[in-house]
């Protein structure tokens, strides 16, 4: 078994896409809109009608977006704070964090913070050091760039 894909549901179609696509470097491999009784179905919701963007990387599982028109969504209280229980965040893992993080911060993404190591002795990899840092996309979503060296 293995991870397919991760799927956000977004307030704004199009600025994520773009963010995802160009500030990321993924791929936008389609775009699809589902609606009917299959749909209402899986999401227990009613007269579902949705837009679907499914992003895909280099390598490792895609990201499909999603857009309700039908019903719409909202946004939990409390969802953007990292200790929220359920899903947090989605880390990217890179070759040169240094690199990536330069080209995310020239494209007008702030980081959390400097680039940071993770101390081996709480948690060890391998015989290689982990480093990361945190970022948000536009809606909000806590993201990571990780690189083991």
């Amino acid at each position: 078994m293995y991870i397919d894909h991760v799927n956000l549901v977004v307030a704004d179609m199009r600025a994520m896409i773009a963010f995802y696509c160009d500030v990321l470097g993924m791929r936008l491999a389609r775009q699809v809109t589902i609606s009917g009784p299959w749909i209402d179905e899986v999401t227990g919701l009613k007269d579902v009608t949705a837009d679907v963007a499914f992003l895909e990387a280099s390598c490792g599982p895609a990201i499909e977006l999603l857009y309700y028109h039908r019903p719409q969504g909202s946004k939990a209280p409390g969802q953007d704070v990292p200790n929220t229980f359920g899903l947090r965040h989605l880390a990217f893992r890179v070759t040169d964090i240094e690199k990536v993080a330069a080209a995310i911060r020239a494209a007008g993404v702030p980081l959390a913070s400097e680039i940071h190591s993770v101390p081996t002795a709480q948690v060890p990899f391998a015989q290689r050091q982990k480093r990361l840092v945190y970022f948000r996309d536009p809606e909000g979503n806590l993201l990571e760039l990780c690189a083991y060296e």
